[in-house]
């Protein structure tokens, strides 16, 4: 390869590694924007696990508030939940490096989880629970007003799915959420945000991952499954991940069938007489041509 061949290659790289951190950082800008998660004066803490998500929320967090009209304050969390053989220094180093105020909470929640779930059963679950709670906890304790996840795009449509085929629930993970307790605000900053660009930036950045090794290796999930449903979906019909997180955010109570959501035991009381245009009006909405 010759020198003018290497530096053409570097140019485009360069190029489209610019366009995707732009497209990213739109990605979070306007999720922000739509849901208000982020307001002057706000102390966020990223909850920082060491995987690709976490990491790219954090870098774009930073570039925003080195940039944005407001004032706020970020300070990366990381929970340390005393896997064997988990790397203690990786986290601290890194953050060091970039200058971002950073906690690490020691909880040994690993051999609790250990303990509790069976040998070859889904720790995800119990796992999740037990990090929640410890991180809102530090969170009520340290004046934090904004809890960010580094849940993005897909992380939301895979998990609408699970809850409809093993929980038989309409339910995913909303960009913006209120903690049971009515004490903590959890953002998703990457809610607009593809995995795959996720990884790719990742990559690019040269982020020291870190892998978990306590639930995210076990093949057999549920998610795994629903991911590679997905993503067979996707490859046959470009876009259709797209539409269905948008239609996430469109939705009609009244075309579904929660009584709970929508009134349909007195649907009677709002019915009215026929004024004889109802038929003309069905005419033109449905058969425009029967107006002419």
């Amino acid at each position: 390869m010759t020198e003018s061949t290497t530096e053409h290659t570097l140019v485009k790289q360069q190029r489209e590694f610019n366009k995707l951190r732009k497209r990213l950082r739109r990605n979070v800008g306007q999720a922000i924007a739509d849901y208000n998660m982020i307001e002057d004066g706000d102390k966020v803490m990223v909850c920082l696990s060491g995987g690709k998500d976490s990491y790219t929320m954090l870098d774009i967090l930073i570039n925003l508030r080195d940039h944005a009209p407001i004032n706020f304050d970020l300070i990366a969390v990381n929970l340390d939940q005393k896997q064997p053989g988990f790397p203690e220094h990786v986290l601290p180093e890194y953050l060091s490096s970039i200058g971002v105020p950073f906690h690490i909470i020691e909880k040994d929640t690993y051999s609790i989880v250990k303990e509790v779930v069976p040998e070859g059963k889904t720790t995800c679950g119990i796992c999740s629970r037990l990090r929640r709670g410890s991180l809102y906890g530090y969170a009520r304790q340290n004046g934090i007003t904004k809890i960010a996840l580094g849940h993005h795009r897909d992380d939301i449509i895979e998990t609408l799915f699970l809850n409809m085929f093993y929980g038989s629930k309409i339910k995913a993970m909303p960009p913006k959420l209120l903690s049971d307790d009515k004490t903590n605000i959890v953002i998703r900053p990457l809610a607009y945000a593809q995995e795959s660009d996720i990884a790719r930036y990742a990559e690019a950045m040269k982020f020291p991952i870190i892998p978990c090794n306590l639930c995210g290796s076990q093949e057999n999930l549920q998610r795994q499954a629903i991911k590679a449903m997905l993503q067979g979906w996707e490859k046959q019909f470009p876009g259709r991940l797209e539409n269905i997180f948008r239609s996430i955010q469109n939705i009609s109570p009244s075309q579904m069938g929660d009584l709970d959501l929508f009134n349909f035991t007195d649907l009677e009381q709002f019915r009215q007489e026929p004024t004889g245009e109802e038929d003309r009006f069905q005419d033109d909405m449905q058969q425009p041509a029967l107006a002419r």
